[in-house]
C-alpha cells in the first residue's frame, strides 16, 4: 500500500508542472530502486502512448517551416548516422561476444531511436523475452543518464541552441529523454532536437522492412503513426490561426506530459533490471554511445555538422 501511494504521489507531482523533466526521471529513479512498480506491464503501456500524445503536443508549439528546415537538414546526418553506428555496433558485438540477436537489437535502438526501434524489430529477428529485456534495458539505463548528464555537458561547452538541439538528437537514444534533455536546454533546442530526432524515428520503417527481408520474415512492421500527428500539429499551428489561443496550452499539456513520461520510465529501473542486462552488453552500449556521442559533438563543435 504504500509503494503505491508514493508511486501516485510521485506521477502527481510530475504531471503537476512543477518539476522539470530530468528531476521527474530522477523520482522515478529513486522509486524504483526503492520498490517493485505497482503495476508494471500498465505502467510500460501508459508510458508510451503518453509519451506519443506528449510528442503530439509539442508539435503544437512548432512551425512547419522550422520542422521542415531541420527535418530535411538533418536527413544526411542521420542516414551517415544511422549506417555507421550499426556498422560499427556489429563489430563492436562480435569482439566482445555479444549474443546476435541482443547486439542487433542494441544497435538498433543506439542507432535509430532506442525502446521504438528495439520493440519494432524484435518481432522480425524473433527475439525472445530475456533478449528484447536485455536490449531493452541496456538503452534505458544510457538513456537515464544521457537525459541527466547532457544538458550540463552543452553549458559546459557552451553549445548553442541550436548545437545542443541537434547533437541530443544524435546523440541520445529515445525520443523521451531527447525531449527531455532539449527541453531543459531551451526552446529553440527543444524544437530542433525532437524535429531531427522524429525525422531519424522514421529510419524505423526501412530497417524493419530490410531485416524483415533479410530474415525473410513477415512479421508486421509498425508505422510510428504519431510523427505524422506531430507534423499534423504543426501545420495547424503555423497555418490555422483561427484556434491559436488553444496551441499554448496544447503545447505546455505536451511538456507536462512528458514530464509525467519520464517518471513512469524511471520507475521501470532498477537493481533486477541491472543484472538482468550483465557486463557483455551494457559495455557494448557504452562503447557504442560513447563512440556516436563523441564523434557527433566534436563535428558539430567543427562546423561538420549544422542546420
Amino acid at each position: 500500500m504504500t509503494a503505491k501511494i508514493i508511486f501516485f504521489a510521485g506521477l502527481i507531482l510530475a504531471a503537476s508542472g512543477i518539476i522539470s523533466p530530468p528531476v521527474a526521471l530522477v523520482a522515478g529513479l529513486i522509486f524504483g530502486f526503492s520498490f517493485a512498480v505497482p503495476y508494471p506491464k500498465h505502467t510500460r503501456t501508459a508510458s508510451r502512448w503518453l509519451l506519443q500524445a506528449s510528442v503530439v503536443g509539442l508539435g503544437f508549439g512548432m512551425n512547419l517551416h522550422q520542422v521542415v528546415r531541420a527535418g530535411g537538414s538533418g536527413f544526411v546526418y542521420t542516414a551517415t548516422g544511422i549506417a555507421t553506428t550499426m556498422l560499427l555496433g556489429l563489430f563492436i558485438g562480435r569482439l566482445i561476444f555479444v549474443d546476435r540477436k541482443v547486439s542487433f537489437l542494441i544497435n538498433v535502438g543506439t542507432a535509430i531511436c532506442g525502446g521504438s526501434a528495439i520493440a519494432a524489430v524484435s518481432p522480425i529477428i524473433h527475439a525472445d523475452d530475456e533478449e528484447i529485456a536485455v536490449s531493452l534495458g541496456t538503452v534505458f539505463v544510457l538513456n537515464s543518464i544521457a537525459l541527466l548528464v547532457f544538458p550540463f555537458i552543452g553549458s559546459a561547452l557552451h553549445l548553442t541552441q541550436s548545437q545542443f538541439g541537434l547533437w541530443a538528437a544524435l546523440a541520445i537514444h529515445d525520443t523521451s529523454s531527447v525531449v527531455g534533455a532539449a527541453a531543459k536546454y531551451g526552446n529553440e533546442a527543444l524544437a530542433i532536437g525532437t524535429t531531427v530526432k522524429l525525422a531519424r524515428a522514421l529510419w524505423i520503417v526501412p530497417i524493419a522492412l530490410v531485416t524483415a527481408y533479410m530474415m525473410k520474415s513477415k512479421a508486421r512492421v509498425q508505422w510510428p503513426w504519431f510523427i505524422l500527428f506531430f507534423c499534423l500539429a504543426a501545420v495547424a499551428n503555423t497555418y490555422v490561426p483561427q484556434f491559436a489561443p488553444a496551441y499554448p496550452i496544447l503545447s505546455r499539456l505536451g511538456r507536462v506530459g512528458l514530464t509525467a513520461t519520464l517518471y513512469l520510465i524511471g520507475t521501470g529501473l532498477s537493481m533486477s533490471t541491472l543484472k538482468q542486462v550483465g557486463a557483455r552488453p551494457l559495455i557494448q552500449g557504452v562503447l557504442l554511445w560513447a563512440a556516436v556521442g563523441i564523434t557527433s559533438l566534436l563535428a558539430i563543435r567543427a562546423g561538420l555538422i549544422a542546420l
